[in-house]
């Protein structure tokens, strides 16, 4: 066996780690009103727990401010009452079929709250390709003993392991750092 197919197996499961953070990272409030803040708050409905997109269309307002539109108006009072029990700290009014969600400016105390949760989210992300990393490092050697991988191999698999997960490291990096200028600005 090829010790590159090995750590192949290691890019889409880190690529899926990128991917769960990216939409973590979104779920994180900054200066500037995204739909994806409110997208996935649960909103119970006639005896069902049902997110927020698939209730109606929620759209920028302003720099601040989001709207949604019920595709039902008997989902008003619901959504009403979910966003005001969401931890957003968002005044919620509601004006004919639309539900306006106006964003407070961000506080420094809650600036350096949501720059904490950032970095729990990055570090769990980096635990998680760092647990994979121990997979596949553990896979290789096994490899190695039994003789289905040769020992020059095992260390340029090594080299090429490490590679990998500084590249992903550095992605997640970027990742954090977008967020951070969006939370300071």
């Amino acid at each position: 066996m090829d010790y590159k197919s090995i750590i192949n197996k290691l890019k889409p499961e880190a690529d899926k780690v990128l991917a769960f953070l990216d939409k973590e990272l979104s779920q994180i409030r900054t200066s500037h009103a995204s739909p994806a803040l409110v997208e996935n708050i649960m909103v119970e409905c006639f005896g069902q727990s049902m997110p927020m997109k698939q209730l109606g269309t929620i759209t920028n307002a302003g720099p601040r401010q989001l709207v949604i539109q019920p595709w039902d108006k008997s989902y008003i009072e619901a959504i009403d009452r979910a966003m005001t029990r969401s931890n957003l700290g968002a005044s919620v009014s509601v004006s004919g079929d639309v539900i306006r969600i106006s964003l407070p400016p961000l506080s420094e105390e809650y600036r350096v709250s949501l720059l904490k949760l950032l970095s729990e989210k990055m570090e769990e992300s980096r635990r998680v390709l760092r647990r994979w990393r121990e997979e596949i490092w553990k896979e290789i050697q096994d490899k190695t003993r039994t003789g289905e991988i040769r020992e020059d191999d095992k260390f340029r698999a090594k080299d090429e392991l490490q590679k990998l997960m500084d590249e992903y490291g550095e992605k997640i990096e970027t990742m954090g750092e977008r967020k951070k200028k969006e939370i300071a600005d």
